[in-house]
């Protein structure tokens, strides 16, 4: 990614793709029972790992000014990320506390996206600077010749 108004210097984003599907599926095994003590049990070990997962992302990936100050958990299975977001506070949690932004399949290429259009957008108006001032000049020299 482009940094600031740099256009020529590499701004790292960094991406992480984690698969905590272990306690993902003892806890689906657990609403399938209907087994409340083992949800809540199963809940907060997929709470945990998800925690732990975007805190090692912090530590091993995000590196500012190398990288954004912020990065992606990707979660390849779309049912992972909306246990992520079923829980109440933590998608929040893991962007307020570590700097994480959690995405499934279908987010990530719309997230990747909209930052791909914002840059293109900071692009343009670069250039758009670039293309006033330009008029500027010739309307300056428009009126030194219309002068003449």
């Amino acid at each position: 990614m482009p940094q600031g108004n740099n256009l020529e210097k590499t701004l790292w984003l960094p991406v992480d793709s984690k698969f905590p599907k272990e306690d993902y599926e003892m806890l689906v095994d657990a609403y399938d029972k209907g087994d409340v003590e083992k949800i809540e049990e199963y809940r907060k070990a997929f709470v945990k790992g998800i925690r732990k997962n975007a805190q090692d992302i912090k530590e091993k990936y995000i590196d500012p000014p190398n990288t954004t100050e912020y990065g992606i958990m990707f979660l390849p299975y779309e049912s992972l990320f909306g246990e992520v977001l079923r829980t109440p506070g933590l998608f929040e949690q893991l962007q307020r506390d570590y700097k994480i932004t959690i995405t499934g399949p279908t987010t990530l290429s719309a997230l990747l996206n909209s930052l791909q259009m914002g840059f293109r957008t900071l692009a343009i108006e670069k250039r758009s600077g670039e293309v006033w001032d330009l008029l500027r000049a010739v309307k300056t020299e428009f009126g030194q010749f219309g002068t003449i």
